[in-house]
């Protein structure tokens, strides 16, 4: 049995070296992509009743899913632009220096920890829905490491009132940028 957290943690350094073959340019997009689902989750929890009142109390897993479609619908799309011919022959995505390869390793980890730690999150407030995945044990070392991991994970700050900044800071980014 493997605690969450060294898988968490394997997945963070797998994306980080996804991250670094496929350049800084897709994998900011990607980080929007996480941004934009996280966002679009916070919007609908706050202003849809039947997703703010009824799925949290009567339906957890129904939520869990709800987000996780979100989230991974978003990061797949996020994944694929770049691989359309008109953005792709564009330029904008060429891996021409060493740097771009440093940054991208560090992005593509950013964007495990982004996807990753979101879909964590998610399991956590759904009581970890799943059989083959068990919450941590609090009387273990690494129960209770995994257990001081979870508020640093992206949806516990990337609430309410930060998730609009990111956005318009990521629109921003993307206008200046790739526009």
């Amino acid at each position: 049995m493997v605690s969450i957290n060294v898988v968490f943690w394997l997945l963070v350094i797998l994306f980080a070296l996804i991250g670094g073959v496929r350049g800084w340019a897709r994998e900011i997009l990607v980080a929007f992509a996480v941004i934009l689902s996280i966002f679009i989750i916070t919007v609908l929890q706050r202003f849809v009743p039947f997703i703010r009142d009824t799925l949290p109390e009567t339906a957890p897993v129904s939520l869990f899913w709800l987000r996780s479609v979100i989230l991974l619908g978003l990061v797949f799309f996020g994944y694929q632009t770049p691989n359309l011919p008109r953005i792709a022959q564009s330029g904008r995505f060429a891996r021409e220096r060493l740097q771009d390869v440093l940054l991208g390793f560090f992005l593509g980890g950013i964007n495990g920890y982004l996807v990753w730690g979101t879909l964590w999150f998610f399991m956590s407030q759904a009581n970890y829905p799943f059989e083959i995945i068990s919450g941590p044990d609090p009387n273990t070392v690494m129960g209770q490491e995994a257990l001081r991991l979870i508020p640093f994970l992206p949806p516990q700050y990337l609430g309410d009132p930060l998730i609009f900044f990111a956005v318009a800071i990521a629109f921003v980014f993307v206008l200046v940028v790739f526009i």
